[in-house]
């Protein structure tokens, strides 16, 4: 698949999305550049802005396979991964998969579970594989976690550890719809048709073959130094207690590859960098204070780092690969 074709796929995708979830076009491009870099999404918003509902449309534009779980103080890991059954017929156990074997997973409320249940999510999400009993069971690729959560009720809620939130590639805030959104969803509101009208338009294979597709963008040497010099000062940053990760930078690389394939273009340009910023590095850094302030100090942070570091001024497109 070329870059051509690849951007009109997401274009479909993002179509079919948009029939339900009104004036959220940069959440869906982010979502989808997630998806095709093979990294896993956390949408962090107050309840009703349609989280879970972005997430089922996603999982139903996708023929793929698709389970869902709400997450609770007494859900267990077994119930994620799956568990070890004794048959008294064959006096031998077998091994009965849970929720975590399929493509799209969506993980509803995740700060609802127990940190014993959130750390069954750790090694999946970093190696696609689940171990169970002294054996390893690879999941079938494309396997992909959107989770969400409610930041305001933190009744009965246990916080994402820092490990935790480094396993998701980016961090979204939906927010509340404008106002002429807002009137098209009152006026066209069915709570039943939003299922039968959205079809399946990108098969598995399709899914694979663009995940393959973003790998060849080319970054330009330039934005490569860009992006390291980004992260560094995070890690130098005098309000920061723990910048981000290696893992941090390699994240940003990849999604602005794929933010670039899904407008595109087989190459990335310093306005793909700039816009990703926050949503792939701010929930990876450690900041002093209260967690309630936390994202809108991060997000100031980086603000003002990116304003602060010289965006290189090269024609990128003239360095793509042939």
């Amino acid at each position: 698949m070329n870059i051509r074709d690849l951007s009109q796929k997401a274009k479909q995708i993002k179509n079919n999305i948009e029939n339900v979830i009104l004036g959220k076009s940069k959440e869906i491009d982010l979502v989808l550049a997630a998806l095709l870099t093979a990294g896993h999404v956390l949408i962090d918003d107050v309840p009703g802005t349609g989280k879970t509902m972005l997430a089922k449309t996603l999982a139903l534009s996708l023929d793929c396979s698709f389970s869902r779980v709400q997450f609770t103080p007494d859900l267990l890991p077994t119930d994620l991964t799956g568990t070890s059954i004794y048959n008294p017929k064959t006096t031998e156990f077998s091994f009965r998969k849970g929720s975590l074997f399929t493509n799209i997973f969506v993980a509803d409320e995740i700060n609802r579970a127990s940190p014993r249940t959130q750390s069954g999510l750790l090694e999946c999400m970093e190696e696609n594989q689940i171990s169970s009993d002294g054996t390893t069971y690879k999941l079938a690729p494309p396997f992909f976690v959107l989770a969400t959560q409610n930041p305001v009720d933190t009744q009965g809620t246990y916080p994402l550890p820092e490990a935790q939130l480094d396993r998701f590639l980016i961090k979204l805030f939906l927010g509340y719809p404008k106002k002429q959104e807002r009137l098209q969803l009152l006026s066209q509101y069915d709570s039943e048709s939003y299922a039968k009208e959205i079809k399946p338009v990108c098969s598995v294979v399709e899914l694979l073959d663009m995940q393959q597709t973003v790998k060849k963008v080319f970054v330009h040497k330039d934005l490569i130094e860009y992006i390291d010099i980004i992260v560094e000062q995070t890690r130098e940053h005098r309000d920061i207690l723990l910048g981000v990760s290696t893992r941090g930078s390699i994240a940003l690389m990849c999604m602005s590859k794929s933010y670039a394939a899904i407008q595109g273009r087989d190459y990335v340009i310093p306005d793909d960098i700039q816009l990703l910023v926050p949503y792939v590095l701010a929930h990876r850094i450690i900041l002093p204070g209260s967690i309630g302030k936390k994202n809108n100090f991060a997000f100031e942070i980086l603000k003002d780092i990116l304003a602060q570091t010289q965006v290189p001024m090269e024609d990128f497109s003239e360095y793509m690969e042939q």
